[in-house]
């Protein structure tokens, strides 16, 4: 996910003992006790002494991972922090403002997914991958993306951020993203609402490409309706 310009008390990262007997994961969904030797599994023994541990590895004295904490977080679980799967992650989570994690949000949604450590999360990178193929839980991942990375003072996405976050979510999937993209760059729209983020994704699902069943008299937002007049007007010169 595009990260966030810092908050002034990001902080230094404070460290916590681990006194639970188990070290962090090897590679994979095993960890191994030190106590007993034995391995388990990553799906069980799950400790919320050590994942409150884990959160404390990034914290500021704010009790908040921030832009710092974030870095060494995504360094650490070895994931770009632009990569898709924070963005699943902070839905996950259920996390307010883009770039952060508090600990309740921390706590509660990897209680969830049932992580403590660096390498259970990276056993569960298929299954946060999964939601996006799951049509219902796509639609709510972008749905969650809007409030996720707008400001929080403001009602709309500033029209950089949208396209960021549009990238992120529909460039791989939708065969006129590069299209669209375009037309934003040059359109006169300066922010997004949410009534247009939400149809432009309706729009990427049920629009076909050459816009052949386009309605005209359908309650598309302005901005669509635009965007297809943009589009035509290309095609026939």
């Amino acid at each position: 996910m595009p990260v966030k310009k810092k908050r002034k008390s990001s902080g230094s990262v404070a460290a916590a003992a681990d006194d639970t007997g188990l070290k962090k994961c090897k590679l994979g969904s095993y960890c191994r006790s030190q106590a007993s030797g034995k391995v388990i599994s990553g799906e069980e023994h799950f400790s919320s002494k050590k994942c409150l541990a884990w959160f404390y590895e990034y914290a500021g004295p704010d009790e908040v991972v921030g832009p710092e904490g974030m870095e060494k977080f995504c360094e650490d679980i070895g994931v770009e922090p632009e990569n898709i799967i924070m963005l699943v992650l902070a839905w996950k989570l259920e996390a307010e403002s883009m770039g952060f994690f508090t600990k309740e949000e921390w706590l509660k949604g990897m209680t969830s997914l049932q992580c403590d450590c660096t390498e259970k999360l990276q056993s569960k990178f298929d299954f946060l991958r999964s939601q996006l193929n799951d049509i219902s839980s796509f639609k709510n991942i972008y749905r969650y993306a809007f409030d996720f990375a707008r400001d929080k003072d403001q009602r709309s996405l500033d029209i950089d951020t949208a396209k960021s976050m549009l990238a992120l979510l529909l460039g791989r999937t939708w065969p006129l993203f590069s299209v669209f993209y375009q037309y934003l760059e040059q359109s006169k729209y300066r922010v997004m609402n949410k009534d247009q983020w939400y149809n432009v994704l309706e729009f990427s699902r049920t629009v076909h490409a050459d816009l052949s069943n386009y309605d005209e008299d359908g309650a598309w937002p302005v901005l669509l309706d635009e965007f297809v007049e943009w589009q035509k007007v290309r095609q026939a010169s």
